[in-house]
């Protein structure tokens, strides 16, 4: 299972990025997927979750701001992120849960600027 992380950037507060997770080695329709991010020097915090059965899950931090989707055809959980604050800045991982491991994307940088 590999999972590569796209999408961030630099961006000023008020804008919008959208953040991919393209999967390989398993189909995201049949495991859940999260987003979790990394600020520096901070914990890494769970963002969002996207289900298999296509429930979704989001931080009480991101809620109405954040929203998790997912192209089939691609197999590919996306993250878009609106209203962005520079406190959303750091590094988005996205993980997918199979047979109970825990697979990590490499990460991607999201920069907010003030």
């Amino acid at each position: 299972v590999q999972l590569q992380a796209s999408g961030g950037g630099l961006v000023q507060a008020g804008g919008s990025l959208r953040l991919s997770c393209a999967a390989s080695g398993t189909l995201v329709t049949t495991n859940g997927v999260a987003w979790h991010r990394q600020a520096p020097g901070a914990q890494r915090e769970w963002v969002a979750t996207l289900a298999a059965g296509g429930a979704h899950g989001y931080a009480d931090s991101v809620k109405g701001r954040f929203a998790v989707s997912r192209d089939n055809a691609a197999n590919t959980v996306y993250l878009q992120m609106d209203s962005l604050q520079p406190e959303d800045s750091g590094v988005y991982y996205c993980t997918l849960m199979r047979r109970n491991v825990c697979y990590w994307g490499q990460g991607t940088q999201v920069t907010v600027s003030s």
